[in-house]
């Protein structure tokens, strides 16, 4: 990276130059900021304090609520930090920070997806085979591997973006350093980057496209074939929320980075932008506690046992 030596900082993109917007739009984060922080260390602590839960299922749901905090801490506390002190900049080095953490962690979301798919698959289509295939030795690896591969992924995609040379006041138009905004900052051609960077989302994507729907493709099959109906629905409860979390992370990303340039304007990609990386780790948490019993329960005993040692 060369060009650390002559570029210093960016300039990220202010939501507005009049301070009572301002304390508005830090305002707005902060809450949504809070909520997802909120309702993802609630179901942490949920799994981690019902020894009920300590299955591969909620596992990865843990890793997976770990996940969202760390995805919305990368880019929301800045915008926040710069709204308050009226300040657009942000250093060479953090935005650097920024684009491995938020890769890395968008990276780790889709992989754990995958994984839980699978894990919902070998749950309904191999019950007898569960705990053996999905031993404690074997969740564990399947956790290191999501979160090395996406490092790495993340790494190589970091690596290739700071290669460019940056003008000197460099403007993102966007909140956070945001790639695509990136690529357009540069004052060098970006074409053999952008074919790069769509090969290998093309690639990462495809794969984990295919996993999910074969892996739900044999779950629905057998789901179809079972004779209790108290058993369809019992299997597919315990999908439905999983199935709604891929489609909400997909469809946010589709929606940011699929659309057609002529439909793209500044504040529609600032609206993408605000959804996809605020959305998945506010709605991820509502999503598994409302559609899945278990959770549920175990959040009613915890409220319980806290009125109850308040009483005491």
């Amino acid at each position: 990276m060369s060009n650390q030596t002559t570029m210093t900082e960016f300039l990220l993109l202010g939501f507005s130059d009049v301070r009572e917007l301002q304390i508005l739009h830090f305002t707005v984060f902060l809450i949504i900021y809070l909520a997802a922080l909120l309702g993802n260390l609630l179901i942490i602590m949920v799994i981690t304090l019902d020894h009920h839960l300590h299955t591969p299922m909620y596992f990865f749901l843990g890793n997976l609520s770990i996940l969202d905090l760390c995805y919305i801490s990368v880019t929301v506390p800045k915008s926040m930090a710069n709204s308050l002190t009226n300040s657009r900049r942000i250093s060479f080095s953090g935005c650097v920070a920024q684009v491995f953490l938020f890769v890395c962690f968008a990276a780790a979301e889709v992989a754990f997806l995958m994984v839980m798919a699978y894990d919902r698959y070998v749950a309904i289509c191999l019950p007898l085979y569960y705990r053996q295939i999905m031993n404690r030795s074997a969740c564990v690896q399947m956790a290191a591997g999501c979160w090395i591969s996406s490092m790495i992924y993340s790494l190589f995609i970091t690596v290739n973006i700071f290669r460019l040379h940056f003008c000197e006041s460099s403007v993102i138009g966007q909140f956070f350093c945001d790639i695509p905004q990136l690529l357009k900052a540069s004052c060098t051609d970006t074409h053999g980057q952008e074919i790069l960077l769509l090969v290998c989302c093309s690639v990462f994507g495809a794969i984990f496209i295919v996993l999910i729907f074969v892996s739900y493709i044999r779950i629905f099959s057998t789901v179809l074939r079972m004779l209790s109906a108290h058993g369809r629905y019992k299997a597919l409860s315990t999908c439905m929320p999983h199935l709604t979390v891929v489609s909400l992370f997909m469809s946010t990303i589709m929606l940011t980075y699929m659309r057609p340039k002529a439909m793209s304007s500044f504040y529609q990609d600032l609206l993408a932008a605000m959804f996809y990386s605020m959305m998945p780790p506010l709605l991820n948490p509502i999503i598994y506690s409302l559609r899945n019993k278990a959770i549920k329960d175990a959040l009613g005993k915890m409220t319980g046992s806290i009125f109850v040692m308040k009483r005491n």
